[in-house]
């Protein structure tokens, strides 16, 4: 069975307010319990934002969502690839911060891999 293009508009959205939520209550001030990346932190409380905006592209358009959902992926997995390139040289980044970035490229990998392999149509 294939997944509507509102059911991933729809994780896309709830992934972006969980996102927007988690980074907004480190941003003022909560203790995640790990050491914060700063420039991760925004990042990622930033693409929250990108990510709601994902899911109502997508509902508007396959064509629009697939383009939008491809960039959100490849840009997650460039700054994936930074992080952990930085942790491996000793910077202050956590593992936490890898195991959550590595999730957020996963999940946008399925979200491409559905719009792209699986020609979503509503």
């Amino acid at each position: 069975m294939k997944i509507t293009q509102n059911a991933l508009a729809l994780v896309a959205v709830i992934f972006g307010l969980v996102t927007i939520f988690a980074g907004t209550r480190v941003l003022l001030g909560s203790d995640p319990g790990y050491i914060v990346y700063q420039p991760l932190l925004i990042y990622n409380t930033v693409m929250g934002i990108v990510y709601v905006s994902a899911g109502i592209i997508a509902l508007r358009g396959v064509k629009q969502g697939m383009t939008v959902v491809a960039v959100i992926f490849a840009l997650n997995l460039i700054v994936l690839a930074a992080i952990y390139y930085l942790y491996t040289k000793g910077s202050s980044i956590a593992i936490d911060s890898l195991r959550a970035m590595t999730l957020r490229t996963v999940v946008w990998l399925y979200v491409v891999r559905t719009f792209w392999t699986d020609r979503v149509l509503v």
